[in-house]
């Protein structure tokens, strides 16, 4: 009998282009940042993904969408929770180099679980 890995529930608020680009792989990796993008930011509550996609992602992109996925939770150990601001603004710092082995420790496919226009 094989146990599975024990896992951690991330959010990812995203616009309309790069959800485009989640779909392409069949929803079980993200894409490669742009060269400007030299981070990756999962976020560790719902809530603070739906405030980004709602009030960020709907004025600059037109649309907003919250993905929910899980990634290996031993993995996850080598990335500091960062706070940027209030107690539940939490994130991780994905170096865009490491974004490969990142999709690689994702447990099951993506799962968009708000979206607003």
């Amino acid at each position: 009998m094989t146990s599975q890995p024990a896992t951690t529930v991330l959010w990812r608020p995203t616009g309309p282009k790069e959800l485009d680009l989640v779909r392409e792989p069949a929803w079980c990796a993200w894409p490669p940042r742009l060269p400007e993008q030299s981070i990756f930011y999962p976020v560790l509550n719902e809530d603070y993904a739906v405030r980004i996609a709602r009030d960020w992602n709907v004025r600059h992109d037109g649309a907003g969408f919250v993905t929910r996925f899980e990634v290996e939770s031993e993995f996850l150990g080598r990335y500091p929770i960062q706070q940027a601001g209030g107690q539940t603004i939490l994130k991780l710092w994905v170096p865009a180099e490491e974004l490969d082995d990142f999709n690689a420790h994702m447990v099951g496919d993506f799962q968009v679980v708000h979206e607003f226009r």
